[in-house]
C-alpha cells in the first residue's frame, strides 16, 4: 500500500485554506449584525451592515452547497 503524499498535502492544504475562509465569511457576518443592533440603538441606518452580514451568510451557505454538491455528484 502506497500514500501519495503530495496529494494527501494537497486535500489537507485546500480543506485547510477553505475551512479558515468559511469560519472567517461567517465572522464578518456576526460582525455586521451586532453593528446593525448597535447602529439601530444609536438611531442610525443599519441597512449596509444586513445587508452585508446577509452577503457573508449566503456565500458560506453557498460554499456549504457547492461542497455538498461536490461529493454527492
Amino acid at each position: 500500500m502506497d500514500i501519495d503524499w503530495a496529494a494527501l498535502g494537497s486535500v489537507f492544504g485546500v480543506g485547510l485554506v477553505t475551512t479558515v475562509a468559511l469560519v472567517g465569511l461567517f465572522t464578518l457576518g456576526l460582525i455586521g449584525l451586532s453593528r446593525q443592533e448597535q447602529a439601530a440603538v444609536q438611531g442610525g441606518s443599519a441597512t449596509l451592515a444586513r445587508t452585508g452580514a446577509y452577503a457573508c451568510f449566503a456565500l458560506c451557505a453557498a460554499a456549504v452547497a457547492y461542497g455538498i454538491y461536490l461529493i454527492v455528484a
